[in-house]
């Protein structure tokens, strides 16, 4: 199974390449905009899998409008960055539903907290589920095939 991990650190990557070696190919993409170019060059992927916090992207390599984000948090472009980082993520799931991509995705996040948040999320996005950032890598195996049969 060939799988594009999408975060901007290298912590999932190194991970999943050690205990997960046999059954998989980890591509890792460092921002939402490297992923959407590595998908327009090859979108030969089975799954994807999408850390929800980026906090190490330059702002410039954001995804989502910073502009309106700032106006939604009362001109505080620190808490607007903030938000960004924190829901990167889901911008990422937002473009890459846009482009057409059908990809499916299990995010890094715990929405355990947040079922009405989930279950609009999806409905919206299709073949996406999700476990928490502290899951194991035997978890997030078996949670990616099930996604992708």
């Amino acid at each position: 199974m060939r799988v594009l991990v999408i975060e901007d650190g290298f912590e999932y990557c190194e991970t999943l390449e050690r205990f997960l070696p046999e059954g998989f190919v980890w591509v890792r993409a460092g921002s939402g905009a490297q992923a959407l170019e590595m998908l327009s060059k090859d979108a030969d992927f089975d799954a994807v899998f999408l850390d929800m916090r980026f906090d190490r992207v330059p702002e410039g390599e954001l995804l989502g409008d910073v502009e309106a984000v700032t106006d939604r948090h009362n001109g505080d472009r620190v808490a607007a960055r903030r938000f960004l980082e924190d829901h990167q993520g889901l911008y990422v799931l937002a473009e890459l539903r846009r482009e057409g991509r059908d990809h499916p995705v299990l995010l890094s996040y715990d929405f355990d907290g947040e079922p009405t948040r989930w279950r609009r999320l999806a409905a919206q996005h299709g073949r996406v589920d999700y476990l928490p950032d502290n899951a194991a890598p035997s978890d997030i195996a078996q949670r990616l095939r099930r996604l992708a049969s």
